[in-house]
């Protein structure tokens, strides 16, 4: 039977590949990615940096498709929907056309493959919608959260406390009362909703990586300077990774 290995690479740095992933990725004889285009092709360029540098020989065959485009007029969960049954469509024909039978596929995914990622939803659609059989395993990877709270030297929790993980879009909808939030996948929405909120926040963009950059206190002061560089480097680089922790103050 065909299978695929989805491998958490962490978010950016080599240095984040786990001895488990190292070993799995040794294992796989092609590498799906699916191409965001020359806009994101530094991301491309890193995972085949990660697979030179943990395989011998000439390593793993490397298969591309292009990436398909979310339509941002949709609403938003049709959208995505769509969006999501297209990628499943593209690694179905990548998984029929390239692989033979007995061989092992890695995807390669930012971060940890559980934590606001695709990928687990896709593989399960593509078993369920395209009548291809095959096994997956999946390693863990070191998420953007996590680096987040080690690049600031900071607990995610408070003592005996909750963290919520949202998005910046949820964010901005309904801003809730717990006291420790984490924002991912923020347009900036859910940086406009935190405009006089009395609470902290640790923010970072491109973690891990040459261009990782960090800003941290209160919102009050450093927001306006977190939404400059964020601006600033998104305009340089043609897009952003950045995650936020903010903690509210108690009532």
């Amino acid at each position: 039977m065909k299978r695929i290995l989805v491998i958490g690479i962490g978010t950016g740095n080599p240095e984040h590949m786990t001895v488990q992933a190292i070993a799995a990725l040794k294992q796989a004889d092609a590498v799906f990615v699916l191409d965001k285009g020359s806009e994101k092709s530094d991301l491309t360029d890193l995972r085949k940096a990660i697979v030179a540098r943990f395989t011998e020989g000439d390593g793993p065959r490397w298969v591309e498709a292009e990436s398909p485009k979310r339509d941002s007029a949709a609403p938003y969960e049709a959208g995505v929907d769509d969006w999501h049954g297209a990628k499943a469509r593209a690694f179905a024909r990548m998984i029929r056309d390239e692989m033979k039978e007995g061989e092992t596929a890695a995807l390669l995914v930012w971060g940890d493959p559980s934590l606001y990622d695709s990928t687990l939803r896709i593989l399960e659609r593509i078993a369920r919608d395209e009548g291809i059989a095959f096994e997956h395993e999946v390693i863990p990877g070191i998420s953007s959260l996590h680096a987040l709270a080690a690049a600031h030297k900071i607990p995610l929790n408070e003592i005996g406390e909750p963290v919520l993980i949202t998005t910046g879009r949820k964010l901005a909808e309904r801003f809730p009362d717990t006291q420790t939030i984490v924002v991912m996948l923020d347009g900036g929405a859910g940086l406009d909703a935190l405009e006089g909120r009395d609470a902290e926040i640790w923010w970072g963009a491109y973690l891990g990586s040459e261009d990782e950059v960090l800003a941290a206190g209160p919102v009050r002061h450093v927001l306006p300077e977190i939404k400059r560089i964020r601006a600033e480097m998104r305009d340089a680089k043609g897009w952003i990774m950045d995650i936020y922790l903010i903690r509210q103050k108690r009532s």
